[in-house]
């Protein structure tokens, strides 16, 4: 396995091999180019894009940040059901922006082009549907179901209001992703048998085992708790279901929505793939033992028959390292990682003749079989230069691929042109991350189609 290295370490250390490119350890590296996107034009008043936030929470408010980063783009309105969030919103964009509770109220007015939403899971498909059908365009955080119902609806939805809905898996648009496509469909790996992926996470912080901090001053005053409860069952006021929400199913998606969910993006962008036919996954609550129904350690196995493929998925909250996600791709001729901001390709060198074992035969059969095997595989004597075995692309420093998906968002809704992360790929990714839950739940394999998409009975 190659060591990682830091980009800091190629400008010091790196001996330049090509433009772009350096010798690390004697390993060719390339530093990847950023996207340009679309051709930077004019902008006049009517081109700039007037967004609202839909859940200003630890999600909402940095996603946000990030989308107004993109040229073009002004925020105007936010909603959620805690003052205090709303109060920041006012702090961090000013007094002019336009807060309410109640996310109606934004999707009434015609200064909205476009919504972010970021809301707990089990509001995604509403706030979805009611905003297309308010004539908006939905930036849709991850996972974009609660539910398998969901999925139809907010599909035909789009499809009905013409509104363009890209999902919130932002490693889509990530270039370090579209180089390992580029390398898995060119080819580099041969016949893609094994697929690995993890993301790690330790004791030393439990934001990101979702026990998010409890604001002091949230109360049934303070909070719209009816509103946040939604279609969920109907329980007192809880400061911690509204913060730690993620740790309940009747609000979140565990971590197959909130993580697998990623991972099952990565893998069918990179592969082209549509999704796994069965999967079975077990796990359990092993550390965090603080009232939640979501496993904190989660393994799960997928079959990806027309591909040839397997996927194996692991979500462990209890790590004693630090927190870590990756990708291992497994073929025939080489292996690809991708880890933190690289992505390492690792060529099988094929020895010019298959190996052999016979000291146990006799030693005429030896020679026969010797005989034998020189006649259909030659000595031959290497020429030339040999074959580049490791190679490394790196993005470049402070490259961010939340920005890249919002500005592919936001594009399209200039252009009204297809996103990267449409509701169909957010329900085959979505869809087949919460089978690991269907499967944990139910103990047992579970079947999916992941062409229509659709549940197999």
């Amino acid at each position: 396995m190659i060591e990682e290295l830091n980009r800091r370490d190629f400008l010091k250390k790196g001996s330049a091999f090509a433009s772009g490119t350096f010798l690390m350890g004697g390993v060719p590296t390339h530093v990847l180019a950023a996207d340009p996107g679309e051709p930077a034009r004019p902008r006049s008043a009517n081109d700039q894009i007037q967004l609202a936030l839909i859940g200003a929470g630890t999600r909402g408010q940095p996603d946000a940040r990030v989308a107004l980063q993109v040229p073009g783009v002004k925020l105007v309105a936010a909603a959620d059901v805690f003052d205090s969030r709303l109060t920041h919103c006012h702090e961090v964009w000013g007094s002019g922006i336009f807060t309410t509770r109640d996310y109606g109220e934004i999707l009434s007015r015609s200064d909205v082009d476009a919504v972010l939403i970021a809301a707990p899971d089990h509001w995604h498909k509403q706030a979805a549907v009611d905003a297309m059908n308010a004539g908006k365009d939905v930036y849709l955080e991850k996972p974009m179901i609660h539910a398998y119902s969901d999925g139809p609806e907010i599909i035909e939805t789009a499809r009905r209001t013409g509104r363009i809905l890209q999902v919130g898996s932002q490693r889509v648009s990530s270039i370090l992703y579209k180089k390992a496509q580029q390398l898995v469909q060119a080819g580099s790996l041969g016949r893609l048998t094994v697929i690995n992926a993890w993301w790690d996470r330790n004791i030393n912080s439990p934001v990101l085992a979702f026990n998010a901090s409890i604001s002091p001053d949230a109360s049934p005053q303070t909070v719209d708790w009816p509103r946040f409860l939604g279609t969920a069952p109907k329980v007192p006021f809880s400061a911690e279901r509204l913060f730690q929400w993620k740790k309940f199913s009747e609000y979140g998606s565990g971590v197959a929505g909130d993580l697998f969910v990623h991972l099952f993006s990565g893998t069918h962008f990179i592969t082209g793939s549509n999704g796994p036919v069965r999967a079975f996954a077990t796990g359990g609550i092993r550390y965090w033992k603080d009232g939640r129904d979501e496993p904190d350690v989660l393994l799960g196995l997928f079959d990806y028959a027309a591909e040839g493929f397997n996927l194996h998925l692991r979500v462990n909250f209890v790590q004693g390292a630090p927190e870590n996600e990756g990708f291992f791709f497994a073929g025939s001729e080489g292996t690809l990682q991708i880890r933190g901001d690289s992505v390492i390709l690792t060529r099988l060198v094929r020895d010019p003749d298959p190996d052999y074992d016979i000291a146990s035969f006799s030693e005429a059969t030896q020679k026969q079989f010797m005989a034998e095997f020189r006649a259909k595989y030659p000595v031959t004597h290497p020429s030339g230069d040999p074959a580049a075995a490791d190679e490394r692309y790196v993005a470049p420093e402070g490259y961010n691929d939340v920005y890249d998906h919002f500005k592919n968002f936001f594009e399209a809704v200039r252009a009204r042109r297809p996103v990267v992360e449409d509701p169909l790929f957010g329900y085959r990714a979505a869809g087949a991350a919460l089978l690991a839950n269907l499967s944990y739940q139910q103990r047992r394999v579970v079947q999916w189609d992941p062409v229509t998409p659709a549940l197999v009975s």
